[in-house]
């Protein structure tokens, strides 16, 4: 119900208002996975999973060769797919991958490591090529760790943050952003991409977002981002012109209010394309 919402709150209308043409292909559906997967038990929905990856992969893989795409869910295990797929393409460029990955998770364990047997905790290990996930279509383009930022984190656990600790991830947790604010680390982690003549693949988790501002999701974690810091993470994002496809994700309709945390996200992907305050219909001050 995620991208329906996301539809419900004008997200078509606004790109073409800021001057963009749009091609909607629908609600995707996974493909089909028959083998009796390896993983351990208490895996939730593995075959699915696998299944949305491959056909993900595939999608993600060819309309970055048509535009800018725009993954909506949904679970954001549908990032093992988006962003395996943009990585493909990536490489047919000859052009590194970066991720900017805006969530108050870091999304780092296995199907052999997760304690909840939830998958949106597992898409970065899978695309950064850690082991575990032998049953997963094989990655033909992996991400390296250090072309992996993660700004927001506030909820990791043990065996991810030890597997962390061993790799070059960029990592800004709510309290170096508390000490230094938002701009710095995103802006260190953009001239680096710039640097590298890199494509940027964002993926932006609602509960990135403070709970009290982005109610709609289903692993809601105190002290995340602000309303302004959301936006200026993706001003930022526009202003360096380096973003090439992005994942909304975990939106849960039946969670928000009134459609509220909807219609934030797709003001922040308005920020992310361009728009900015002076902009809008405003009434003067004075």
């Amino acid at each position: 119900m995620g991208p329906d919402a996301l539809r419900t709150a004008g997200i078509t209308q606004m790109i073409r208002e800021m001057g963009h043409s749009v091609v909607d292909l629908g609600n995707m559906t996974p493909d089909i996975y028959d083998t009796d997967p390896t993983a351990r038990d208490g895996i939730h929905m593995l075959r699915e999973n696998i299944g949305w990856t491959r056909r993900l992969c595939e999608v993600a893989e060819q309309q970055m060769g048509q535009g800018f795409p725009i993954f909506m869910g949904g679970d954001h295990a549908l990032s093992a797919g988006s962003v395996s797929g943009v990585a493909r393409y990536a490489v047919s460029q000859n052009r590194p991958l970066f991720v900017l990955w805006l969530d108050a998770h870091s999304d780092f364990h296995t199907p052999k490591t997760s304690s909840s047997g939830n998958l949106h905790g597992t898409p970065v290990a899978y695309i950064t090529g850690q082991a575990g996930f032998e049953d997963y279509p094989p990655l033909r383009a992996v991400v390296p760790p250090e072309q992996v930022g993660m700004i927001g984190l506030r909820s990791v656990d043990p065996a991810e943050k030890q597997a962390l600790q061993a790799l070059s991830i960029s990592i800004a947790d709510m309290r170096l952003i508390d000490e230094f604010g938002i701009k710095t680390p995103l802006v260190r982690f953009l001239e680096r991409v710039g640097a590298a003549n890199g494509l940027l693949h964002v993926s932006l988790d609602v509960d990135f977002l403070d709970p009290s501002i982005a109610p709609a999701v289903g692993t809601t974690v105190p002290g995340g981002a602000t309303t302004r810091e959301a936006h200026l993470v993706m001003e930022l994002l526009s202003d360096s012109g380096l973003m090439t496809s992005i994942d909304l994700v975990e939106l849960n309709p039946f969670l928000d209010e009134r459609g509220r945390t909807a219609q934030l996200m797709v003001d922040l992907l308005a920020s992310g394309l361009g728009r900015r305050v002076f902009d809008r219909n405003t009434r003067p001050f004075m």
